[in-house]
């Protein structure tokens, strides 16, 4: 009972902290609903060698010679190999593969009748950069497999995104984006602000532990993180009609974890930072790798081997992966469980290293 006390003594001095500032207040707020504008009518990005599966149920001459011209074309890379369009529907939403391509069993038949589609192309329409990359197969030259080049050998389904808003594919991986900016600068300043104003040697005096004092400086945090996250989702939803197609607290409950990460991450470097203005510039220091990296703004899978190697140990690529999943596709928390250990795993470690560093400090 007495270190929950301390707990909430520490947690109700932050919120008063809080209220005095106003431009962070502002910020909590602002920041959001800035970017939500700015990014969701300005980013319009559009890509190649993207992992695909392919459920060939014609099994023909003509319908392996359309696999490989696809492969050679470099825009996919076939990566599975399965049964039905049912397979590729799970592939897609485990975000395994970003595009599928079913050849039915009467492909050949088709070939020959103008007034059908050949085959299938199913993409990830959570990334637009993938439909635009894929287009491109919409006009390969078919004159060695169709009688009539004017038809058309392929159609293009969307189910995620059909009407091909890049607002659908923004506003999810912009509530990671947001909360790594503002969780990772709020708490990276929290341990310098109280050196700075004198106020560490006064807690080093008091009887609370450090993961106490940890805590009750973590908690207002997390509960910023969680009302940004709602003002994301209400604006995403009014403004740009963004869906959330799977349950509404798997997307509360990523977003715990990920705020967990940041702010532990934000207390790392706190506690190496001498001053406010160091503790500002690590803090950017990370962010930018992890907006350009993560597959916010730019395809994973079009990434050089050693970014994507650099990306994997960012949090905001694994969020960025599981929001998206979770909104959009309807993915559940079982189909996303290697990206939300990854995430987990992060989170411990930077909340421990946060602690036992601090800890240090008061030694």
């Amino acid at each position: 009972m007495n270190s929950l006390l301390r707990i909430y003594a520490v947690l109700m001095k932050e919120i008063q902290q809080l209220r005095r500032d106003r431009l962070s207040m502002g910020m909590i707020f602002g920041i959001p609903m800035m970017q939500l504008l700015l990014f969701g009518y300005a980013i319009n990005t559009d890509l190649r060698h993207l992992p695909a599966a392919v459920a060939d149920q014609s099994r023909t001459v003509a319908s392996r010679e359309l696999v490989a011209r696809v492969q050679t074309s470099q825009v996919l890379d076939i990566v599975a190999v399965v049964e039905g369009p049912e397979e590729i529907a799970a592939l897609l939403r485990s975000g395994e593969v970003l595009v599928g391509i079913v050849i039915p069993v009467d492909y050949d038949d088709r070939l020959e009748d103008p007034s059908r589609t050949a085959a299938q192309i199913v993409v990830d329409g959570s990334d637009p950069t993938v439909v635009g990359a894929v287009g491109g197969l919409l006009k390969m030259p078919v004159a060695e497999v169709r009688f009539d080049q004017e038809a058309a050998l392929f159609e293009l389904s969307d189910p995620v995104n059909p009407e091909r808003r890049s607002a659908i594919f923004v506003v999810p991986g912009l509530i990671g984006v947001i909360l790594t900016m503002t969780m990772t600068l709020f708490t990276s300043v929290a341990v310098v602000r109280e050196r700075a104003r004198g106020n560490l040697e006064f807690l080093i005096t008091t009887p609370i532990h450090s993961a106490e004092l940890m805590l009750g400086k973590i908690l207002p945090y997390v509960l910023i993180g969680l009302i940004q996250v709602t003002v994301i989702l209400g604006l995403g939803a009014l403004i740009f009609d963004v869906p959330v197609r799977g349950p509404l607290l798997d997307v509360y409950l990523a977003s715990l974890v990920f705020i967990t990460a940041n702010l532990g991450l934000g207390l790392m470097i706190s506690t190496g930072a001498q001053t406010q203005f160091q503790a500002m510039q690590m803090t950017f220091f990370f962010f930018l790798p992890s907006i350009l990296l993560s597959g916010f703004m730019f395809p994973f899978a079009g990434m050089p081997l050693i970014a994507q190697h650099i990306a994997e140990v960012l949090p905001l690529t694994h969020f960025v992966r599981i929001i998206r999943a979770i909104m959009l596709k309807g993915a559940t928390f079982s189909e996303l469980a290697r990206e939300l250990a990854a995430l987990g795993v992060f989170a411990l470690i930077s909340v421990t290293v946060a602690s036992l560093r601090f800890r240090k400090h008061l030694d």
